[in-house]
């Protein structure tokens, strides 16, 4: 805790970065409810469905708690590591912001139905403390393999990036062995997560904003 609240403390002392703080967290708190008001508008809407080439081989299997186990997990681990590296943080969250707007812009551009034989995934947060609204459309690309693998590029040691990459992996196996996604939304993901990384690095160098370099 004693070397947590130094980071910070040594962050904010600096102008610079306080400034870049707030509004990365406005930024961020207006691409979260862009995505959401999004979503709920997606899934009055009509799409394409079709025969995955992948999950045709197998019917579906319920690990619903298996994979919001991991996503949760996965989310606390990745808050617990990342807030004792502010820069790292912030990274994370702008990052995170770009790519609820590619969700957005892709998936309003390549509308899906759910695949025909899906379990719908049941957030069992949602469920117990929201309004119990299951979102069917949200699928091109996979918002919960990409948020792991965006964990994995902002995570500060090489250990902790493996234990992301294998997350990424585990939850991506299971939101298809649920068929909950098209093959085709986890394999997209990782690709969407990396290019809204590095175009938040590259923007974060040009301005001379954020640095991740020692």
């Amino acid at each position: 805790m004693k070397n947590l609240l130094t980071a910070w403390s040594s962050q904010f002392s600096d102008k610079n970065f306080r400034v870049i703080f707030f509004a990365t967290i406005v930024v961020l708190i207006i691409c979260l409810t862009a995505l959401s008001n999004f979503l709920t508008y997606n899934d009055t809407l009509s799409g394409v469905a079709y025969i995955d080439p992948i999950l045709k081989y197998f019917k579906p299997i319920d690990v619903t708690y298996v994979t919001f186990f991991l996503i949760y997990g996965g989310l606390l681990a990745g808050l617990i590591v990342l807030l004792q590296y502010p820069k790292h943080l912030l990274i994370a969250f702008q990052a995170y912001s770009l790519m609820a707007v590619f969700r957005i812009c892709v998936m309003y551009s390549l509308p899906l139905d759910p695949v025909p034989d899906t379990i719908p995934l049941e957030d069992p947060l949602v469920q117990l403390f929201g309004t119990g609204e299951i979102l069917m459309r949200d699928l091109f690309f996979s918002g919960h393999t990409s948020t792991m693998f965006l964990l994995s590029l902002t995570a500060p040691l090489k250990k902790i990036k493996y234990i992301f990459i294998v997350l990424t992996v585990l939850v991506g196996l299971a939101v298809l062995i649920q068929h909950a996604h098209y093959t085709v939304d986890v394999l997209a993901a990782p690709f969407f997560a990396y290019t809204s990384y590095r175009i938040i690095i590259i923007l974060n160098k040009k301005f001379n904003l954020i640095s991740l370099e020692k």
